[in-house]
């Protein structure tokens, strides 16, 4: 696309020949920044809009804690209605979720606080945090890898923060809605890739055999809306990389500065809250009532 004359001079385009994805094309523009010496990053969709503050807010808590890594705002759909993201949660059931989706804007998350991450569609994250603990994981291409960069940072002692005053709206899916079965295969492939990567091996009992019971429901769901070639796809996939994330899993656990304990006191206690059948079916079921 073109850009207006008043700021081509401050317009850099970096064209790939290939589609990198997500995680690969953030990654092209922030070694520019990291190049050019920036102190901070930030990343915005091409299907988001900001109000004329929304930087300087996200910017702001930075400046007074250096040891906030990543900031998040109160990212709204795109006529400002309901909620897309008050920041990215991981669920003690090793499931990510955005805080708030799909609830009424008004009066709700007004309070900055710390959170465990922010979602990558519109968020600020401080350079020297990521030449420590790395850039975005570019096998997961697309969904998610914003999780993981923040499981990463969590875990080498950075904190992320919300701050309310840093508004922008998203039109959610205008990308990916042109492209079938593109959420599921991704989805499938990357939801363990999070905890495979990232999750201290003390924590794995019995978070993972719960998330497992999640995971194959979930993976019957994509399969009965049509989309069972996308999760064959993106099992096989994740299969052929699980090697490849335990040997990153080394230099990720030898980077921790946090205890397993903290981890715990920072992620969200129970099931996401929009997984309703998941949480139905949990109450009849005697396992999940005593795990």
């Amino acid at each position: 696309k073109k850009i207006s004359k008043k700021f081509d001079s401050q317009v850099t385009i970096i064209q790939n020949k290939t589609n990198r994805g997500f995680a690969g094309g953030v990654n092209d523009g922030i070694n520019y920044a990291l190049d050019k010496g920036a102190e901070f990053v930030a990343l915005f969709n091409n299907d988001a809009r900001d109000d004329n503050k929304w930087l300087a807010e996200l910017l702001a808590p930075m400046l007074e804690d250096e040891h906030i890594g990543i900031t998040a705002g109160k990212l709204l759909h795109w006529d400002g209605k309901k909620i897309d993201s008050t920041g990215d949660f991981y669920s003690s059931w090793l499931l990510a979720f955005p805080r708030g989706r799909d609830e009424l804007a008004a009066d709700k998350y007004l309070e900055p606080e710390y959170i465990f991450g922010a979602t990558g569609g519109a968020s600020l994250y401080r350079t020297s945090m990521l030449r420590q603990i790395g850039l975005f994981d570019e096998d997961f291409f697309a969904y998610y890898e914003d999780v993981d960069i923040s499981f990463r940072a969590q875990l080498s002692g950075w904190k992320a923060y919300y701050n309310p005053k840093a508004l922008a709206y998203h039109r959610i899916g205008a990308t990916s809605s042109k492209m079938p079965g593109f959420d599921a295969y991704h989805t499938v492939k990357n939801v363990p890739l999070i905890w495979i990567k990232n999750l201290p091996l003390g924590l794995w009992w019995p978070r993972v055999p719960k998330f497992y019971i999640t995971y194959i429901l979930m993976l019957a769901s994509i399969s009965r809306k049509g989309n069972f070639g996308s999760v064959v796809r993106g099992t096989m996939v994740l299969w052929l990389l699980i090697p490849k994330k335990l040997l990153e899993r080394r230099k990720i656990m030898g980077l921790k500065q946090v205890t397993s304990q903290y981890l715990v006191s920072i992620f969200y206690p129970d099931l996401p809250p929009d997984r309703h059948k998941l949480r139905k079916l949990r109450a009849n079921v005697m396992f999940w009532k005593q795990a």
